[in-house]
């Protein structure tokens, strides 16, 4: 996430560890390739941070706050790789006073019924940090480029500091799952989740679903943010980063749902080390968003990196394919270096 700080002390871990099959913290990427047919090099955006992209009709949307607003990019047809050559508009413009004026991030856009729902965290005029809640925007059709209207915060019960909502449907029920403090200091980021009652309401006090104990997780202050949504062949992950996202140990966890009930923490196991993390090449990779490929045979992991070791928040936006373990999870294996000639995704005709 773009400026931030963490949370308080650490919290007992409430997932059980899960063996997986995923890159280590360390070493360089293994070797890729060279493709045959059409091929794009990553960043694929040279400037930009909290990617969120989804696919719609024939083209993908990316969902970016900068420059005063919300912004959506629409790629050329068809074109994933290219998106950031697409058309940019501007759906939404910071009001000058309130709750939700400043330091805006990381927008998500969802399509719920016949309207569009931007999902994003903002703080108040003082730039407070403290004052980080999470808020929506309701679009007027179902048009993803129509007028929004604020909706306000989404928040459950508690109220609490809170940032990186994000929304999933399992078995015809919506749940809200969000990074937060566990109390009203600043120092660690848990992850909550409540059940939705519409696209703008939560129901009752969220749940306490995880706390930042693996040591990978506690770089730079104990976190875990920019919670993501992942299904597949009928099971359900939770893809989070981990660490502080300033430092160049920001990696990816992940949480897997054991049980039946997305509520309940025990349904949930926690990858033992991170599913997705830096090497030798790829510094900081976090906060992704997943599609697929034009032509839907293919699952694509959208994500940034730091632009170099030391970097920070200064930030590009990578893509590669990832693939699926036999025991069904996904296996996104290791970052692939900047300017690595990789096949451009299935469907997409022109590299």
């Amino acid at each position: 996430m773009n400026r931030r700080v963490g949370a308080l002390a650490a919290a007992a871990l409430l997932v059980m560890t899960l063996p997986l099959a995923g890159c280590s913290a360390s070493g360089g990427p293994a070797a890729t390739p060279t493709p045959s047919g059409p091929t794009f090099t990553n960043p694929i955006k040279p400037t930009g941070a909290d990617p969120w992209v989804i696919r719609y009709q024939d083209h993908y949307l990316l969902a970016e706050s900068r420059d005063g607003g919300i912004w959506l990019t629409v790629s050329p047809k068809n074109d994933l790789t290219g998106i950031a050559g697409g058309t940019e508009h501007r759906i939404w413009t910071y009001p000058v006073e309130g709750a939700d004026s400043q330091d805006v991030w990381a927008p998500e856009l969802h399509h719920v019924g016949n309207r569009w729902y931007v999902y994003f965290a903002a703080t108040t005029a003082d730039k407070d940090n403290a004052n980080h809640r999470m808020f929506v925007l309701e679009s007027a059709t179902d048009d993803p480029l129509s007028t929004y209207t604020d909706r306000g915060r989404i928040a459950d019960a508690a109220g609490r500091w809170a940032i990186d909502g994000t929304r999933f449907t399992w078995q015809g029920t919506a749940y809200f799952v969000w990074s937060g403090w566990p109390g009203s200091t600043n120092g660690q980021q848990n992850l909550y989740i409540a059940r939705m009652s519409s696209p703008t309401r939560l129901d009752g006090t969220g749940v306490l679903l995880s706390t930042p104990s693996e040591p990978w997780e506690r770089n730079g202050m104990p976190i875990e943010e920019g919670p993501e949504a992942l299904q597949h062949d009928g099971r359900l992950f939770l893809v989070y980063s981990a660490s502080g996202s300033w430092t160049d140990d920001y990696c990816l966890g992940m949480l897997r749902l054991t049980g039946t009930d997305p509520l309940d923490p025990s349904s949930w196991r926690k990858s033992p080390k991170p599913v997705f993390a830096g090497n030798t090449d790829v510094v900081s990779p976090g906060h992704a968003s997943f599609t697929t490929s034009p032509d839907g045979t293919q699952d694509w992991i959208v994500y940034h990196s730091a632009r170099e070791a030391g970097a920070g928040w200064d930030r590009v936006i990578d893509t590669q394919r990832f693939t699926w373990n036999a025991d069904g999870t996904p296996h996104f294996g290791q970052p692939v270096a900047p300017g690595t000639p990789l096949a451009v995704p299935s469907g997409q005709k022109d590299g």
